[in-house]
């Protein structure tokens, strides 16, 4: 047996089969007539309509056959739809597509078969009328055409039913939209009648069918447009321009009750055949919900600006005192009330007090009127928590009534109080606490739970607006006590600042006739000393600088906590400072037996850093390592640059440090209990080198382990530019001019008599400058008119004027401005020799007297100043 095979087009074909809709509907007399009339024309026992389907053939009609369908793989007609022509087998014995068929050798033994395909659409074929005898017979030309004009029959039939179909299908949905729609629909004639009216038009107008029904449309619209409806359809019949009829507009229809109902109306005419306007049909839509939705978001819409102007006018209304009036009134007016308050909840040691802030005036006479001003002002709080205001603020409840007067809490109302009809009080929380309320009363509004879920934004702005108004009240009084412990810290800086100044001053004078002195007797050539006087003069001056470099070290302190260290970042090589370090300490490094030996780089590298502060960095990191070593101690710099930071390490062979006890090391005035010991120090130093090189961006730390010695190392950041400057050189002496031809005159303005006895010495050692003392500024300046000196060294402290009035006079005459004053006091803070330079001192040198930089600054001006003979 030879299956069929499948048409090119298959999956069209099913669709167009499947779009008849056909396949299993009940038996059709038409189709039952026509293959009876096939069965008598051509005289055999079988014919059918056959539908053939993806895995089957079914049949329509099927005379002389009892079952419906069969296999489509057994199918004839499968065969006749595949070539989509006339299928004729005359025997099927014969034929080797069907000899073995089951259909052959069994039931219901065809012999015979003819069938002509059914073609609808796209002449896709869907099937058979096919013929089936159990006998073999010719079948002529006469036989096919008559077959072929049956089968256009079927066809027909199958168009027609289809048709049907559609037609139902749309019957039952313009019922369905007709009777279920959520939209009034209502059918009238060209003289206005109701023809018909949907059920949702009913209940929207209110009627009944049978009320409506046969009655003109008119009854549905307003009186004021009543009498003109039916000359509105006249004038539209007799061709005015529309003003309903295919637009659409929104309108009033009027209830059975009587009220108006918005809609909106869209009416279109059906025309018949001839084109001519039948009927109308009119569509309404009920737009109730929709204006109570737009009124609501209206009422939304001014809720939201209420609270957004709120919260970002927050600010703008507070510095002016009006937020909580804002809100009142726009709570008056969201509730359409004629009073309303707002409030705050402060608590007490017995119950809640209720501090109002906006009310509206319910005042009635003078006396009412100050009790107003009193409870607007903040004076006065209630407290009563009994009445219609103390049940919320006091114990949180919401109190709603519509009848004031007979509520159970109502207070009594003095004569003339305004009336009082409903009052709604609402609590204002904020988590669990009670920190405020408001209240409305003669509402417009039904007050219910409505109301107040709708009210709650409303409530939670009120709560967060009470809290940020408590933290700006708490932020202001922190500001407060915040300026005030400025001003106190600021008087405490001052008066350390004072401190400090004083007591450098007043260490600095006796320390410079001290240091003076033992450095002259040191260097006295006239009057040598022995050498047991010169070990006594030489403890003296150690001693002195000793003090002095405490002293300096404590100011430094001072200067870099109060944030007055100034640091001139500019890139350097650290090659440079580290040789200047190392140079400055070889004498103490010799004397104390230790060898240093240091590591270059490959390549010069460049940091960002303060010349002056790292040099002052890395002498305290190697006077340490000097002076806590071993006897014949070695000490190693090692410098290795790491990722964006240069590394510096000074390596000593000293004693170590416990590393529980490495965090000591920075703390100032902690020197780990070496006090105790033989080695001078201030315990300040390692503090001050930490701020140092964190405020050059660089880091400081130590490795050390007990008797394994000690790494003191820190860092700076590298930096790619070259440096402007190189490092400075060192201080050298310059000679005293000799062979001038006049003396250098120079005038020294001092009141203690150590330290003029101290300058005399001093002077003593320069032939060619002739000094003259004097004990104040007034003196001073009289002599300078009469006989002017060449340079003036001032002290700042003398008694009566100053050092400073006396320069700012000098600057003011024209014939002292030009003369160079240098300023020497005891005043050695850094804001002290900024001041002084930038009042004008030429230059400004600190007590104790340093002589080696004494001489450098007098040989400046002595080889800058006129050298003929007076």
């Amino acid at each position: 047996m030879q299956a069929a095979d499948f048409p090119e087009n298959e999956y069209q074909r099913l669709a167009a089969l499947h779009a008849l809709q056909v396949l299993d509907t009940p038996a059709d007399k038409a189709f039952d007539r026509i293959t009876q009339l096939a069965c008598g024309l051509f005289d055999l026992p079988i014919a059918l309509v056959s539908l053939v389907d993806a895995e089957r053939q079914w049949f329509k009609s099927h005379q002389g056959l009892t079952t419906s369908e069969t296999c489509r793989d057994l199918s004839f007609c499968a065969h006749a739809v595949g070539l989509n022509d006339m299928l004729v087998v005359e025997n099927a014995l014969d034929d080797l597509r069907f000899a073995d068929n089951p259909l052959v050798t069994g039931p219901p033994h065809i012999r015979f078969y003819a069938g002509q395909p059914l073609q609808l659409a796209d002449d896709l074929p869907v099937g058979t009328l096919c013929l089936i005898d159990r006998q073999p017979r010719s079948f002529s030309q006469r036989d096919r055409g008559i077959l072929k004009s049956l089968a256009g029959q079927v066809e027909e039939l199958l168009r027609q039913h289809q048709i049907r179909r559609a037609l139902a299908q749309t019957t039952r949905r313009y019922e369905a939209l007709f009777n279920e729609s959520a939209t009034g629909i209502v059918r009238i004639d060209r003289s206005g009648s109701v023809l018909s009216i949907n059920p949702f038009a009913l209940t929207m107008l209110g009627y009944q069918q049978h009320e409506v029904v046969g009655n003109n449309v008119s009854m549905f619209t307003p009186a004021s447009i009543n009498a003109h409806h039916d000359s509105f359809l006249a004038n539209f019949l007799a061709g005015s321009e529309p003003k309903v009829i295919g637009r659409g507009r929104e309108v009033e229809a009027l209830h059975k009750d009587g009220h108006l109902i918005p809609v909106h109306l869209a009416v279109n005419a059906i025309h018949n055949e001839q084109g001519d306007v039948a009927e109308f049909l009119g569509i309404l839509t009920n737009l109730t919900d929709v204006y109570n939705a737009t009124q609501q978001i209206h009422k939304e819409q001014s809720l939201l600006k209420v609270l957004h102007q709120g919260i970002t006018d927050y600010q703008a209304l507070m510095s002016v005192e009006q937020l909580w009036t804002f809100l009142m009134e726009a709570l008056r007016e969201l509730t359409d009330s004629d009073y309303a308050l707002i409030g705050e909840v402060l608590p007490t040691d017995t119950t809640n007090a209720l501090k109002i802030h906006a009310i509206t005036d319910l005042s009635w006479s003078d006396e009412s009127r100050l009790l107003m001003e009193r409870l607007r002002s903040g004076d006065m709080t209630l407290t009563n928590p009994n009445s219609l205001l103390g049940r919320v603020f006091a114990h949180g409840d919401v109190i709603m009534t519509n009848d004031v007067y007979r509520h159970t809490k109502r207070g009594g109302f003095p004569p003339g109080h305004p009336r009082l009809d409903n009052y709604l009080g609402v609590p204002i929380f904020s988590g669990d606490s009670l920190i405020g309320m408001f209240a409305i009363a003669n509402s417009k509004q039904p007050l219910n739970q409505t109301l107040l879920d709708w009210l709650q934004p409303f409530t939670d702005t009120c709560a967060l607006l009470i809290n940020l108004y408590r933290q700006m009240a708490e932020r202001e009084q922190v500001t407060c006590d915040l300026a005030t412990a400025r001003d106190q810290a600021e008087q405490a800086n001052k008066a350390k600042s004072e401190f400090l100044s004083s007591m450098s001053h007043e260490l600095r004078t006796p320390l410079n006739a001290i240091i003076g002195f033992a450095q002259l007797l040191a260097k006295g050539r006239r009057d040598p000393l022995s050498e047991k006087q010169q070990r006594q003069v030489g403890q003296i001056e150690k001693s002195g600088q000793h003090l002095l470099s405490l002293i300096n070290e404590v100011l430094d302190l001072a200067r870099i906590e109060a944030g007055h260290m100034t640091l001139s970042l500019e890139p350097m090589l650290i090659e440079n400072v580290l040789d200047d370090a190392c140079t400055t300490l070889e004498a103490n490094i010799g004397a104390a037996n230790i060898t240093l030996t240091r590591d270059s780089l490959a390549l010069p590298c460049m940091v960002m850093a303060d010349y002056t502060r790292v040099k002052q960095v890395l002498l305290n990191l190697l006077s340490n390592a000097i002076k806590y070593n071993r006897e014949n101690g070695t000490i190693h710099v090692n410098i290795e640059p790491i990722g964006s930071e240069l590394k510096v390490s000074v390596i000593d062979s000293g004693h170590g440090i416990a590393p529980e006890r490495q965090h000591e090391l920075f703390e100032p005035f902690n020197r780990l209990d070496a006090e105790h010991g033989p080695i001078e120090g201030t315990g300040i130093g390692l503090a001050i080198t930490r701020e140092l090189v964190e405020r050059m961006k660089g880091r400081l730390g130590v490795d050390s382990q007990p008797s394994k010695g000690s790494t003191f190392w820190f860092t700076l950041p590298i930096t790619e530019h070259p440096a402007e400057h190189e490092a400075p050189p060192h201080s050298s002496v310059v000679g005293t001019s000799s062979g001038s031809p006049r003396a250098f005159n120079l005038l020294y303005v001092e009141d203690n008599p150590a330290n003029q006895r101290l300058m005399e010495d001093i002077i003593d050692d320069f032939p060619s400058i002739q000094l003259r003392v004097v004990a104040s500024a007034e003196l001073s300046l009289e002599i300078m008119r009469h006989s002017p000196p060449d340079l003036v060294l001032m002290d700042i402290h003398l008694p009566g004027m100053s050092g400073f009035q006396a320069l700012d006079i000098m600057q003011n005459d024209p014939m002292l401005k030009q003369i160079d004053v240098i300023a020497l006091s005891a005043n050695a803070m850094e804001r002290d020799l900024h001041y002084g330079l930038a009042a004008g001192f030429a230059d400004y040198l600190t007590k104790p007297i340093d002589i080696d930089k004494l001489t450098v600054s007098l040989n400046r001006f002595i080889t800058i100043a006129p050298r003929t003979a007076l």
